[in-house]
């Protein structure tokens, strides 16, 4: 196995994220727009409900199938436990670390999607890579349709007990036993708020 070093990483301001691109006619200011350059389409099951507008959207341009960005764009946001800064700034989540087979291109209708998400820990015996792992989970298994399954590990060599890890977070069982202990489930939603 490789050694992949993440200790010590060099914090990402939020601008050098990958993102869509998108033209603002005027630029917003204050606290509330601090995470303006981070593009989410408009699909109804991340709204909660459809509006109308996405409705007229859907109908002249398709709906687009969930890509790798959109798949970054929901968990890069998430607050790291230990840090004041998101995995996406700490590069715990990397855009070509995570894969979705079959590919959009591929896609038809409510046919089984899987989504892979490497995670690159910050050091490499991170006692909370569980924790975020989980919480990585947990978003995306709020936000995204039924018909996707998730895998979601550590990336190989980048964490002491990777294997251990590993079989931690692909296992339902714990993962639901997780979800109803009441002190996990405050941090995941605490880690959560920065979430769009």
């Amino acid at each position: 196995m490789r050694e992949v070093d993440n200790a010590n990483p060099s914090i990402l301001n939020v601008s050098q994220l990958p993102s869509r691109s998108r033209k603002v006619t005027t630029p917003r200011q204050g606290p509330d727009s601090k995470c303006d350059n981070i593009v989410y389409s408009k699909r109804p099951w991340l709204c909660g409900s459809s509006s109308s507008e996405d409705e007229d959207l859907e109908e002249e341009y398709g709906e687009d199938p969930v890509d790798a960005q959109d798949i970054y764009d929901l968990i890069s946001p998430i607050s790291d436990p230990e840090h004041p800064h998101t995995l996406g700034q700490l590069s715990v989540v990397q855009l070509p670390d995570i894969h979705l087979t079959p590919p959009p291109a591929e896609r038809r209708g409510d046919k089984l999607v899987t989504v892979t998400v490497d995670l690159t820990p910050t050091v490499n015996h991170c006692s909370l890579a569980t924790v975020i792992g989980l919480a990585v989970r947990y978003r995306l298994e709020q936000t995204l349709p039924p018909n996707y399954r998730f895998d979601v590990r550590m990336k190989d060599g980048s964490h002491a007990q990777d294997d251990q890890v590993n079989k931690q977070l692909g296992d339902k069982e714990r993962v639901a036993a997780a979800l109803e202990n009441d002190t996990l489930k405050g941090m995941l939603d605490k880690m959560l708020e920065t979430c769009v």
